[in-house]
C-alpha cells in the first residue's frame, strides 16, 4: 500500500485549504490504495534549524534536536506522496511549516551535484520515486502575483511539483457561499481521481481548480463589508 504524508500547515482547527485537500484525498483514495497520515504541524514542537550541520556529520538522517521533527523525517522518508497543504502567509508558507521544510536537510548530504542547471545536495534517501503536491489557498481575489515567489521556492525545493493555488479561499467556510464552493470541492475530488489514475494533473484541471469562484469586485465588496 502506498503511503501519503499530508503536512497541514494551517494553524486553524477549521482550515479553508484543508477542505480542498481532504476533497482531493477523497478522490485519490477512492479505491483504498493509500495509507494516509495527516500531520497538523501547528500541534507539533518544531524548533528552528540551528544550522549546525551535525546531521550531515552524523549522516544518519536525523536532527540532533530532540523535538517532533525526527518522527516527521521518518514519515517523510517513507512516503510515496507528500502533500503540503497550507494557507498563504506573506506570499510564502507559514513559519511553522517552513521550519519543517528547513529541517529536512538531514535527508540530504553535504555533497553537491548540478541537476538541470541547479546545484543541489545529494539526497541521503531515495527521492526518485517520491512525488510532491502543493495545495495552497489565499484570501486574495486573484493569485498569480501573490504566488510567484512561492512557486519558485517550491520548484527549486521539490523539483517542479504539482501545484494548485486557490484564491478566495475564505469562501470555503462561508455556508452562504455553498453554491460556488460546492462545485470547487467536487472538482478537487475529481482531481484526486485524476491524480490516482495518471500520477499528475492536466493543465486544464489545474486551471479549473485555480479559477476564482466569484468576480474580483464582488469578492472585494464582500471582504470590505466585514466588520
Amino acid at each position: 500500500m502506498k503511503k501519503v504524508l499530508v503536512l497541514n500547515g494551517s494553524p486553524k482547527a477549521v482550515s479553508d485549504t484543508m477542505v480542498l485537500t481532504r476533497a482531493f484525498l477523497q478522490g485519490l483514495n477512492g479505491e483504498g490504495a493509500y495509507e494516509i497520515d495527516v500531520v497538523d504541524v501547528i500541534k507539533k514542537q518544531i524548533k528552528p534549524c540551528l544550522g549546525c550541520f551535525k546531521c550531515w556529520q552524523n549522516g544518519d538522517g536525523k536532527c540532533i534536536q530532540q523535538d517532533d521533527q525526527n518522527a516527521i523525517l521518518e514519515q517523510y522518508a517513507a512516503a510515496d506522496l507528500i502533500i503540503y497543504s497550507f494557507p498563504l502567509y506573506c506570499y510564502a508558507m507559514p513559519s511553522h511549516l517552513k521550519a519543517v521544510l528547513d529541517r529536512t536537510i538531514p535527508l540530504m548530504q553535504i555533497k553537491m551535484v548540478e541537476v538541470d542547471g541547479i546545484v543541489q545536495h545529494v539526497p541521503l534517501v531515495d527521492f526518485s520515486g517520491k512525488r510532491t503536491i502543493v495545495i495552497s489557498g489565499c484570501g486574495f481575489p486573484d493569485w498569480e502575483d501573490n504566488y510567484n515567489g512561492l512557486r519558485i521556492m517550491c520548484n527549486n525545493s521539490f523539483g517542479h511539483p504539482t501545484m494548485v493555488f486557490v484564491s478566495e479561499a475564505p469562501l470555503l467556510n462561508a455556508p452562504e457561499a455553498d453554491a460556488v464552493t460546492g462545485p470547487l470541492v467536487e472538482a478537487f475530488i475529481q482531481a484526486g481521481i485524476e491524480y490516482r489514475e495518471k500520477d499528475c494533473l492536466s493543465e486544464g484541471t489545474v486551471n479549473w481548480l485555480e479559477t476564482p469562484m466569484i468576480p474580483k469586485e464582488a469578492y472585494m465588496e464582500m471582504i470590505n463589508g466585514i466588520t
